[in-house]
């Protein structure tokens, strides 16, 4: 059945609708009830299929050919997947930026893709309309989610399905942007072949099957369900603020749906689990989860397991160059790895997932043409993780000196440089140290953020914590910055005395923690809005670096730092 429909990564939804036409592929919320339950409108794999084949002849009808660079600006859910589909069906090309990264960074990225289309909700087309340099390549813009859009899909759909685009499994499919956690966000080309082994890969690894719901916390893992024949099922929540969201419905659903996957970030799922335990909800239709996008704390993996009885929790690492990685469960975490990273091992995360090969690297800022150039390290030995597999993407989009920086040819491979630091161990284990930018650089040697912080994110008032480097590399001095839990967040100098005297004795537990400087409490840590987890380490060092000697007995009272 695969032959006849080519490569097109499109061809996934139409072998559902073909299989399993009445299944439901989409469940998209409505409104929520005064008891907190959601109601959902739904559609089958067979519509999805006709809906986003009528967005095809649409887009096509409109001026966007196979090829174009489109700019996708739809609601996650159904309408996100209806119009990333019917793009994948024209051979078009979407490029997916996270809006929430600011006005700023989401127009340069407009700017440097330099789009010939815009498919997006009415108010994405009204800023389109802007005299802005980054809208000037716009040639054509297509309305999605408006009662005149959801009529010419119903006057287009036909009972014969559309072609498939031609392509090759080499042929450019998508271009999707990188947060920018350290540093400048970046397209990443992704292609056909590409996504097709990132669907195998996730659904080998995982052990994900036919008929099993999904709610996606992350709006573009969403647009593998078709693939995986997963129903998705979109929670209600801001996808660049998740961590505002409101647990209550969220939980509904999950509950209501009989959820049986997920994927989020630890903030996500900490707002979740703290709901459930407060009112002794558990969430027994899950089966499996996926936490990533940042170091996931022992004390949350514990509380899943009384929330989520049934899952398998997983931590799976990648980056949007190469997704998965490795992966391991909370059960090998919490037995197995736990006491080695609260000695300053680093978090263990698990083995590569079955195709995908690892090397550690010794630390360079310089790029590495071929593999020939680099050096390896040995076993347990700290360096920078590059890995390779047929998920690994091989370019930036139009950035040939951060291609070069980022990728290592080797007899036809290319292997990625992540831009983290790590080590394997005798079991073929990955321990990420932390990002490689972030590391601190002291006289009296190197401090790797995650050597450093998991022992005091076991402190029961700690919320989050992030290693900084106050000064210039080599000599910059190591504190800690707090973020405390809200309702322990001191009140007056004496409890930040006391909250400060106590992380003190905890660093004198070892040698690595005992070389920390000071604890410099703050409300808020700026974070990353995909993920509403990833610590922004250089800015924060930036911050402190300039205002600590002169506030340094006030530092406890400072103001939050802003998202971008």
């Amino acid at each position: 059945m695969n032959e006849p429909l080519g490569h097109n990564v499109a061809r996934h939804l139409r072998i559902a609708a073909l299989e399993q036409p009445e299944a439901w592929a989409t469940k998209t919320p409505l409104s929520v009830g005064p008891n907190g339950s959601v109601s959902h409108a739904r559609c089958s794999f067979r519509q999805l299929d006709q809906e986003s084949d009528a967005a095809a002849r649409i887009f096509q009808a409109e001026g966007i050919q196979q090829g174009c660079r489109v700019l996708l600006a739809l609601r996650p859910g159904h309408d996100l997947i209806v119009g990333m589909f019917g793009l994948l069906k024209v051979g078009a090309v979407p490029i997916a930026i996270d809006p929430g990264m600011g006005w700023k960074n989401f127009l340069a990225c407009v700017d440097h893709a330099q789009p010939t289309a815009l498919v997006g909700t009415r108010t994405a087309i009204w800023l389109s309309h802007l005299p802005l340099p980054a809208f000037k390549t716009l040639q054509h813009r297509v309305k999605l989610g408006t009662t005149r859009w959801r009529h010419l899909i119903k006057t287009c759909t036909a009972t014969t399905p559309r072609p498939l685009a031609n392509v090759l499994d080499t042929d450019l499919a998508a271009i999707l942007f990188t947060s920018g956690s350290t540093g400048k966000p970046k397209g990443v080309c992704y292609t056909h072949g590409m996504f097709e082994a990132q669907i195998s890969l996730i659904q080998k690894t995982f052990g994900i099957q036919p008929g099993e719901i999904d709610m996606p916390m992350l709006p573009l893992f969403a647009l593998f369900n078709p693939a995986l024949r997963m129903t998705s099922v979109t929670p209600l929540l801001n996808p660049s603020r998740p961590a505002s969201a409101n647990p209550a419905p969220i939980v509904a659903a999950l509950r209501a749906e009989n959820v049986t996957n997920s994927f989020g970030s630890p903030a996500i799922w900490t707002l979740i689990t703290e709901h459930c335990l407060q009112r002794g909800l558990t969430l027994p239709s899950l089966r499996r989860l996926l936490i990533a996008g940042a170091p996931v704390p022992d004390r949350l993996l514990e509380q899943l397991q009384k929330v989520a009885p049934h899952c398998q929790i997983n931590t799976p690492y990648g980056a949007t160059e190469c997704l998965p990685v490795t992966n391991i469960e909370a059960q090998e975490r919490l037995t197995e790895t736990r006491a080695a990273s609260l000695q300053g091992h680093g978090t263990c995360v698990g083995r590569p997932v079955n195709g995908v090969t690892i090397r550690i690297i010794r630390i360079t800022d310089s790029p590495l043409a071929q593999m020939q150039d680099a050096q390896l390290c040995g076993v347990n030995e700290i360096g920078e993780i590059i890995v390779t597999g047929p998920n690994v993407t091989h370019t930036y989009d139009g950035l040939p000196e951060a291609t070069a920086a980022a990728k290592i040819y080797d007899q036809g491979q290319v292997w990625h440089r992540m831009g983290d630091l790590g080590k394997i161990d005798g079991q073929g284990r990955l321990w990420f140290l932390g990002r490689k930018a972030e590391k601190v650089t002291t006289d009296m040697g190197v401090l790797y953020t995650e050597a450093i912080e998991p022992l005091f994110r076991t402190h029961p008032q700690v919320a989050r914590c992030a290693l900084i480097g106050v000064g210039s590399a080599p000599h910059q001095k190591p504190y800690l910055v707090i973020e405390p839990r809200p309702e322990n967040f001191p009140l007056n100098d004496d409890e930040a005395k006391l909250l400060q005297a106590s992380l003190k004795q905890l660093s004198q537990t070892s040698a690595h923690t005992a070389m920390i400087q000071g604890f410099l409490l703050q409300k808020k840590l700026p974070v990353d809005v995909r993920h509403n987890a990833k610590i922004h380490r250089l800015k924060l060092s930036q911050f402190w670096t300039q205002n600590l000697q002169y506030q340094a007995r006030w530092h406890w009272l400072k103001p939050r730092l802003d998202h971008d």
